[in-house]
């Protein structure tokens, strides 16, 4: 059975989180419940968390708008139609135009069907995801978590959360990917939702705070 969160249990997850660490539970203390951050499954989200990829969330939604300006709804039809020239006046690197021409063609011939993976586990998501070209494990988290809200991801690969992490428990900053990922081990089944609380610490200690939380992961 998938584990899911949503508008219903956010705030009693949290809470359960809270009870089991304090540092999670301080975090609520300092700046109230996070946000439940959530995108719609679709090819646009996709395309706009591939811009996310190793850039500013600035950036990333400025390219999204000037495409959307471009060719009014962003489907996979629409943008095979487009040029490298254009993509690249819509603010698209090469590397990118590459990824998201390959995404479209791929849901265009039925190689992935974005409903289906509604129903699938997380290791099956991730599979067919990355078998993607320009699709690594940080995309398919991001997808997990805010996408499809599933309720036991951990972004490693997410620098903010990561620093969060470390900050929180007062770590090193030389503590080990290994030693962070058994950190989050102890916040199964929930820890997409410590996630949030940690993005939500990373972004109330900046000012002003960007409407979703800041990644710069890669692939």
């Amino acid at each position: 059975m998938l584990k899911q969160f949503n508008h219903s249990n956010y705030h009693s997850i949290c809470d359960k989180l809270a009870q089991s660490d304090a540092d999670l539970a301080n975090i609520i203390k300092a700046h109230g419940y996070p946000p439940l951050w959530s995108r719609p499954n679709t090819f646009e989200t996709l395309v706009h968390i591939i811009l996310e990829q190793q850039v500013s969330l600035a950036s990333a939604l400025s390219a999204l708008n000037k495409l959307k300006e471009y060719i009014q709804e962003i489907t996979p039809a629409r943008v095979l139609l487009l040029k490298d020239e254009e993509f690249k006046a819509c603010y698209f690197s090469r590397q990118k135009t590459t990824y998201t021409k390959y995404l479209a063609e791929a849901i265009l011939s039925g190689q992935i069907n974005l409903t289906e993976l509604e129903q699938l586990s997380d290791d099956v998501i991730r599979t067919k995801l990355t078998a993607l070209k320009g699709i690594g494990n940080w995309t398919a988290d991001v997808y997990l978590m805010f996408v499809l809200q599933h309720a036991d991801i951990f972004p490693i690969g997410d620098l903010a959360a990561v620093n969060a992490l470390k900050r929180v428990k007062s770590l090193p900053k030389e503590t080990t990917r290994e030693e962070v990922i058994a950190i989050a081990e102890k916040w199964v089944p929930y820890r997409t939702v410590a996630s949030m609380l940690l993005w939500h610490y990373y972004l109330s200690a900046r000012t002003p705070a960007p409407p979703s939380p800041p990644r710069k992961g890669g692939l």
